[in-house]
Order: structure tokens, then C-alpha cells, then sequence
């Protein structure tokens, strides 16, 4: 299976194997023995050959039909502000309660493009406007 795709990769870019042995400091034949599937690719190497071939190792390996590598997937804004809490036990707590509130929801989603630290901020910020409030309604 792996051999069979690492020689239609190689093929389809026109590439002999003494080619794609340079570019990967590997020997022409031992590029022969993969394609042949008589010798399969140490973790390093089979990570090299993906990279350059712009494929992801589970296509490779015969795991996948997908070329494609997968994209780390965004967080999202509450993910963000939880990671960016996860060191302060107190302001973890409070966003707890906090993430659950609808009035709030646009504002978190303005948090996307901040760092770490200006999102403890504003969260310190809206502790400190809850406490007060509580005050003076206590």
C-alpha cells in the first residue's frame, strides 16, 4: 500500500527515484525497496516524505484516501478564554458562571483576536464590576 503510493506521488511530480532520494538523504534503492514494499520507511522519513509531498502520513500509510493534512481547528472563544484563565483559580471559577450568560455571548466572541493576558484583563474587569455590584445590591 505505501509503496504503491509513494511511487504514484513520485510519478505524478515526474521525479526519478535517484531524485527523490537526494531531496530526502536516502539511497535510490532504498527509495525502490519502499515502492516495492520490501522496506517500509523509518517515523522520521515517512514524516519528511509527507511534508514534501504535501500529504498527511495517515494518506501514507493507507489509513486514509484524504491527501489533505488535517488543520488544527480553531478555539473557540469560550475555549480561549478558559486557556487563558487555566492559571488563575479564582478567575476560572468566576468564568464558570460567567460563559453561561447570553447578555455576555457577543463580547466573548470579541476575545478571538486578543492575547492571553488582555482577556485575563477583561475578565478581571467584569469580576470587579460583578463584585460591586453585588455590594451594593447586599
Amino acid at each position: 500500500m505505501f509503496g504503491e503510493k509513494l511511487k504514484k506521488l513520485r510519478t505524478d511530480k515526474h521525479m526519478t527515484q535517484q531524485e527523490l532520494a537526494k531531496i530526502l538523504k536516502i539511497s535510490s534503492s532504498t527509495i525502490g525497496m519502499y515502492e516495492q514494499n520490501r522496506r517500509s520507511p523509518d517515523i522520521q522519513t515517512l514524516k519528511l516524505i509527507a511534508k514534501y509531498f504535501n500529504v498527511s502520513v495517515d494518506y501514507l500509510l493507507g489509513n486514509s484516501d484524504d491527501k489533505t493534512i488535517p488543520t488544527p481547528k480553531e478555539d473557540t472563544p469560550v475555549e480561549k478564554i478558559s486557556k487563558s484563565l487555566g492559571d488563575d483559580p479564582e478567575l476560572s471559577e468566576f468564568w464558570n458562571v460567567l460563559k453561561e450568560r447570553e447578555d455576555l455571548k457577543l463580547l466573548f466572541k470579541q476575545t478571538k483576536d486578543m492575547a492571553p493576558n488582555d482577556i485575563k484583563k477583561i475578565i478581571r474587569i467584569i469580576k470587579a464590576i460583578e463584585d460591586e455590584e453585588d455590594r451594593n445590591d447586599g
